[in-house]
Parts: structure tokens; sequence; C-alpha cells
């Protein structure tokens, strides 16, 4: 039951073990206090039993990431960059516990909530209800149904099936009876703390999350669209104005888009995507100085953000500050290993600092991927000399 999409702000997103993300998916998914109160058990469970999770590695989590965006980067279109995951903002962490923790981790969750006066069923109907939110959640992915399948298998530590309530309910029928406090949910006074939430949730889905698929498809016109009509229903949500910069960048209205971005930021100046929006545009521009600051300030808040790593390295990369773009460039590469012109511009780097074996290698991949456009042409002239040279 444990990951979490990077940026709070996003609906549905989740926890990290031992650190609660509450977020108007989880919320409004779950129906009542107790429910809530066995999500955050089940996760404190985690933490004072000690237990050690296993991240997924970090190239496999950019690969399903970066395919899960639906937006291609084996073009040459820096917009498209700039746009993965940007109207989202933020990416899967996916924490992955063995099936006797998640047991402990229940155990625990259920002995927690009983302590405290909830009834323990309602353990069983979080587990349902986070199924449910689950599911939404890939469907506001607007994942086709062979690639749900694959997403649902990573987004759940083990399958919520029956066999999990049959172990939750024996678990129940096994702790040690305590008295119930009142009906044992506190339902209508969490419904009534979580109203506005669900008023600000019924945008995102009637309106925002659309405008991401629409994106996602190209269809900037629908996007702009139904992006307006979030802001005209909430103002106050930084994911609405940055997705309508992301917007404007695909259309290269790079001054509106600042404007966005922008606004985003004053509503929270910590909100990542924006930082990423405006630097990627300083870059478009030329204004790399600058474009570096917001680029740096984006990888700050978000370390695993690839399309931030890659404006930073070019931008580094134009300006010939070789030893800086590297880094940035080959995590890019890693994650995009057939990018068109990627290698030979980190090939280009590598002769910047006299590394010719490691130039040698990125022409040769660039040479496999792509040897007709410009930087293989690039890639072509260079592997023979520096061939010679390293021998």
């Amino acid at each position: 039951m444990a990951f979490a999409i990077q940026n709070s702000s996003v609906p549905n997103a989740w926890a990290i073990p031992g650190y609660v993300v509450i977020t108007r998916g989880l919320l409004t998914g779950l129906d009542n206090e107790a429910e809530f109160a066995y999500v955050m058990g089940h996760e404190m469970g985690h933490v004072s039993a000690r237990h050690s999770a296993s991240q997924i590695s970090y190239g496999m989590l950019t690969q399903v990431v970066l395919a899960g965006a639906g937006v291609a980067l084996t073009g040459s279109d820096y917009s498209d960059i700039a746009l993965t995951l940007g109207s989202v903002g933020g990416s899967l962490l996916l924490l992955k516990y063995s099936r006797d923790d998640e047991l402990e981790a229940d155990r625990l969750g259920v002995s927690y909530i009983s302590k405290l006066g909830y009834s323990p069923k309602n353990a069983i109907s979080a587990h349902r209800n986070l199924e449910r939110v689950s599911n939404e959640y890939i469907r506001s992915l607007g994942q086709e149904p062979q690639e749900r399948g694959f997403f649902e298998d990573l987004l759940s530590t083990h399958p919520r099936t029956s066999v999990r309530i049959e172990e939750l309910q024996h678990i129940i029928n096994t702790t040690q009876p305590v008295a119930v406090r009142g009906d044992g949910t506190n339902r209508n006074k969490f419904q009534t703390l979580i109203g506005d939430i669900k008023k600000i949730n019924n945008v995102y889905l009637e309106y925002y999350d659309k405008a991401v698929r629409a994106l996602k498809k190209g269809n900037t016109s629908e996007a702009s669209s139904l992006v307006s009509k979030a802001i005209a229903k909430n103002k106050t949500q930084p994911p609405f104005h940055a997705l309508n910069g992301f917007i404007m960048l695909k259309n290269k209205n790079y001054e509106s888009a600042k404007g966005s971005f922008n606004n985003a930021l004053r509503l929270d100046n910590n909100y990542q995507p924006a930082y990423r929006g405006l630097g990627a545009i300083h870059y478009l521009q030329k204004n790399y100085a600058e474009g570096i600051q917001y680029l740096k300030k984006s990888i700050s808040l978000f370390p695993e953000d690839v399309p931030s790593h890659y404006f930073l390295g070019m931008s580094y990369f134009k300006t010939k500050t070789y030893t800086s773009a590297i880094p940035h460039l080959k995590l890019f590469a890693q994650a995009q290993p057939k990018h068109p012109s990627i290698h030979g511009v980190l090939g280009i780097c590598y002769e910047g600092v006299n590394d010719l074996s490691s130039a040698y290698n990125e022409y040769a991949l660039q040479l496999k991927v792509n040897p007709n456009n410009e930087m293989g042409k690039q890639a072509t002239s260079r592997v023979e000399v520096l061939r010679q040279k390293i021998r």
C-alpha cells in the first residue's frame, strides 16, 4: 500500500511510508475517519516495525513514468519534452514490501484503530475503497485496458483480492476487543471536514484530468478550453495555472506561458512543474543563464524529474559548460536511450572534457540510433578520428 505521487497538489496521490502525503484523491475516496485512521496506521506500522522497502530501480521507474505520460520524447519537439509529466506535476514513487511485512502492517493498523475506539471492520472497507481510488487514478491517466493491467500491478504492493480481505478478517477476528466509541467511524464529522476538498476534487475530475488527456493527444484547443473552465471554477489551484502554461508552451506562446507559470508560483512558490516550465521557456529563448536557475530549483524540489535534467544539461551544453552538462544529459540518455540526438550531444560533451573513450562510445550509440540527422553526421565524422586516437 506504499506508493506516492511526488507533488501533493495532484489529485489521487498516496502516502509514503512514515510520511503522510494527504491529497484529494485519498481523502475523497475514503468514507469515514476510521478508514483514514487505518490507512495511516498501516503506514505507521511499516515504520514502527522497521520494515525495509525495496524501491523499483530508477531506470525502470523513469521508463514507466515517461511511458505513462504519453508524450513521445523520440522527436525533436522540445515542448514535448517539457510537457512530460508537467501537467501532472510529479512521478510515481513505488516502494514494495514483502507479503509478511504487509500482513504485519495490516495487523498493526487494525490494532491502532481498535485502541483508538474505531471499529476494526473499517480496515476492510478502507482496502476496498483504496482499490476503487487506485482504479480511478488509472482511468485519470487515460490508460488503455492493456496498459492499465501493467500499472495496476505496479500500483499495489499486493493485489487487494478476496485473499487479502480474508487475511484482514482473520486479523480482526483475533484482535482483542476494545470498546468502540460512538458509531466506530466518526463518518459525519469526516465528511463535513472533507466537503471543500470534494468540491475541488470534482473540478479536477470534470475539467483538469480531461484537459491533461486532451493535451497528451495533442488537442491543445480542447485542453485550453477545459483548463480555462477549471480556473473559472477555482483559481486557487497551482496545477490549473501550470497546465495552462504547458498548453501555451506547446503552442509556442511563451509570454503567456510565463504568466501562467508565475501565477502557479504565486499560489505555491514550491510548485515544481512551474519552475521546469519557466526553465524550458528560457532555454527555448536562448536565455540559458536565467533558465539554469529555474531548472536547478526544479531539480532541488524533485531530483527525479528527467525533463528538468534534460533542459539543464542542454543549457550547460549550449554554454559549453560540458562538465556540468554531462551528468544531467547522461541521466536523460539512460531514461531515453533512443532519443535521436542525445548521444551525439553527449559525445561532444565528453570530447570537450577530453574523455575520448566515452565520447567514442556515445558517438557509436548515436550512429545506431540515428546516423542521418545532424548529430548522426557529426558522429560519423568523429568516430573514425577517435578510433585512431584511443587505440
